[in-house]
């Protein structure tokens, strides 16, 4: 099953990218399971995702803590903390 991850603000300014499309790589993975996936491709994503506790995540536009499990989302989107004043 192939989800589609988007990436917001900083989190997709370090890695270079919106949004790509990989395979799930089981669907009892958790959102932070995916982060460190991606974490250790290296470079941009490195980067952008090895402090987990510095992102917020959705699944299918549904705000998520990290250790949820993916399941049969379609869309995980990772963002940094939304702040206001």
């Amino acid at each position: 099953m192939a989800l589609d991850i988007l990436y917001f603000a900083w989190v997709r300014e370090r890695i270079g990218i919106d949004s790509e499309r990989i395979d799930q790589p089981d669907s009892r993975a958790t959102v932070a399971d995916i982060v460190t996936l991606l974490a250790a491709r290296g470079g941009g994503y490195a980067e952008a995702l090895d402090d987990p506790a510095r992102l917020r995540a959705a699944l299918d536009q549904r705000f998520v803590p990290l250790d949820s499990p993916v399941g049969e989302a379609r869309e995980l989107a990772l963002f940094p903390p939304v702040t206001g004043g």
